[in-house]
């Protein structure tokens, strides 16, 4: 038994601190891989390329010659057709990567700055009883929505918030969905929450807001062409008559607090002293 384990130790190679850090690098790009994956179409691509490396596997190891032969003639050209199909991702992973903390002091900053644009268009919209539903993307992403709607991939802005809900607009019917400080898209069709206490009582938009919640961990910013009040909802939570301090503050607790903290304030808690800046400033000064 002794003999047996010292040439099985001798085979194992040495933890450097090289290998350590080469480890991590490794780790770090497939996690960014994943998350940009995650939530979109591609996922089952990759479970489909999966299968096919599996596939050559089995047949050299079964001796199916000529289903190897075959899948050895297509591999060069799967290749060229991932970097096809997978050209998006793959500038969204190298984006990712230069908007990475580890690369960039000003991504809070930016989040605050996209915070200030929604509350300035939320407040005139508000102001003028129109209509509007805004989903904002947290980790889960949310493509399968975003392909249902008219794609934009525009920087977010007041001004262009308050042009995609123009009422009569092309527009207009359905939700706009942000990602980071970018408008995904408009137009996009959203399931209805299922919840019994919500279907009698709340129009289309408040019942898609809350809906898309249950499936996601984003925020849905809700405005009522009839009276023009706000509501906010998440996690399948939704909180009416929500002022523009509040919708700040909520914008906060979501994208920089934790879950559960939030989850309690949209049952109405009360609410948490708040540390980050005064992301509402411009709607109160204007």
């Amino acid at each position: 038994m002794h003999n047996w384990q010292l040439p099985l130790g001798a085979t194992l190679p040495r933890l450097t601190l090289t290998s350590v850090v080469d480890i991590l690098i490794v780790a770090f790009l497939i996690y960014q891989l994943l998350s940009i994956i995650r939530g979109r179409r591609a996922a089952p691509i990759l479970a489909g390329v999966g299968i096919l490396i599996l596939t050559y596997l089995a047949s050299g190891w079964l001796h199916l010659e000529l289903l190897r032969a075959i899948l050895l003639i297509l591999a060069p050209y799967t290749a060229f057709a991932l970097i096809v199909m997978f050209q998006s991702e793959l500038r969204r992973m190298l984006a990712r990567l230069g908007r990475s903390r580890l690369f960039s002091v000003g991504e809070r900053l930016k989040r605050y700055e996209a915070f200030d644009e929604v509350l300035l268009a939320v407040t005139k919209l508000a102001d003028e009883k129109t209509g509007a539903l805004i989903v904002m993307e947290h980790e889960i992403g949310l493509r399968t929505f975003i392909e249902s709607g008219v794609l934009l991939d525009a920087h977010l802005s007041r001004d262009l918030l308050l042009s995609i809900f123009q009422p009569g607009g092309a527009l207009h019917d359905g939700a706009a969905i942000v990602q980071g400080d970018r408008i995904a898209a408009a137009a996009c069709f959203l399931p209805l929450t299922m919840n019994p206490m919500l279907a009698g009582k709340s129009g289309t938009r408040h019942r898609a807001g809350t809906g898309v919640t249950e499936e996601a961990d984003c925020l849905a910013i809700i405005v009522s062409e009839e009276s023009g009040q706000i509501s906010i909802a998440a996690f399948g939570e939704i909180e009416r008559h929500v002022t523009i301090e509040q919708l700040g503050e909520r914008l906060i607790h979501h994208f920089g607090g934790k879950r559960r903290q939030h989850a309690k304030m949209l049952r109405g808690s009360d609410a948490m002293e708040l540390s980050g800046p005064d992301v509402w400033g411009r709607v109160n000064r204007g």
